[in-house]
């Protein structure tokens, strides 16, 4: 569904003001947008409840996690009818997949599978693809090798490379302190990437919450972030004791209308209702 745009003209008479320049010259605050993400397709039918509440959705090119099958797959065009936007999403190789081969090989045949993918699934050029990354910390020699070349081949091949990658410290055991996401982004050599960072820990999330002023991703900590994941199912008991009473009782987080049919949610915030521009235009 399309967002409608209305233009409206106006005639105004110009005044003096004694609005000062400092807040003349502040700049407006970009809106931020409530999306959520999960392994596991929600179900056609739950999709006007989850539209409720949120602006987008992640959607996974192959199989997520620990998943022997992808269920997202075929729901783009369903998705983008119920007015969903996206952040198109494409598990990686962990380190102990890399570790025996070529670790840049990979990630150049896995950005061709990703590619592909997303133009099967009906993704136009130039959507944002994220790469699943889910080992935190410094990335060793291998990852960085496989990230990089990954990323590379998704930008050659016409569509745009993200990562989804913490964006929490992690203390090393000479007590430098590391985030993820800006060891990615500096050490990308100028490379064009995304950033969806997980950072649960209360602070700076609230928890499993839906406020209607939702936070900026730049709220995770981490400055140059596009989506923020700020809360996951199950919460983290390590990260999330501040803010344990927002989520249910079972320790998962459920959208407003979900909690019945037990669809549980990670929950995101971005600035763009559709992150990885992967709507139909």
């Amino acid at each position: 569904m399309k967002i409608p745009i209305l233009v409206v003209c106006v005639v105004a008479v110009l005044v003096s003001s004694p609005v000062s320049q400092d807040v003349a010259d502040k700049p407006l605050a970009k809106p931020a947008y409530l999306g959520f993400d999960r392994n596991d397709y929600p179900g056609d039918a739950s999709l006007a409840i989850l539209r409720k509440t949120f602006a987008f959705t992640s959607y996974w090119l192959n199989n997520p996690p620990g998943a022997k099958t992808n269920t997202w797959k075929g729901k783009r065009q369903l998705l983008d009818s119920a007015g969903l936007g996206f952040v198109v999403i494409f598990n990686g190789k962990t380190y102990r997949e890399l570790k025996p081969g070529d670790a840049a090989a990979f990630g150049r045949v896995d950005a061709m599978s990703a590619a592909q993918a997303a133009r099967s699934q009906g993704f136009p050029q130039r959507t944002v693809i994220f790469l699943d990354q889910e080992e935190g910390g410094r990335l060793l020699p291998e990852q960085k090798a496989y990230v990089y070349a990954w990323i590379d081949g998704i930008n050659a091949a016409g569509f745009h490379a993200g990562v989804y990658c913490s964006g929490m410290p992690f203390k090393e055991s000479d007590g430098t302190v590391i985030v993820t996401a800006e060891d990615i982004r500096g050490n990308a050599s100028r490379r064009s990437i995304a950033y969806w960072v997980a950072n649960d820990g209360c602070p700076p999330s609230r928890g499993c919450s839906f406020a209607k002023t939702s936070p900026p991703p730049s709220g995770s900590g981490v400055e140059f972030a596009d989506v923020w994941q700020f809360a996951q199912s199950p919460r983290r008991p390590q990260y999330t004791s501040a803010c344990q009473q927002t989520y249910n009782a079972d320790g998962n987080c459920y959208a407003p209308g979900m909690q019945e049919q037990h669809i549980h949610v990670d929950v995101d915030t971005a600035s763009s209702f559709d992150p990885s521009h992967g709507r139909m235009r």
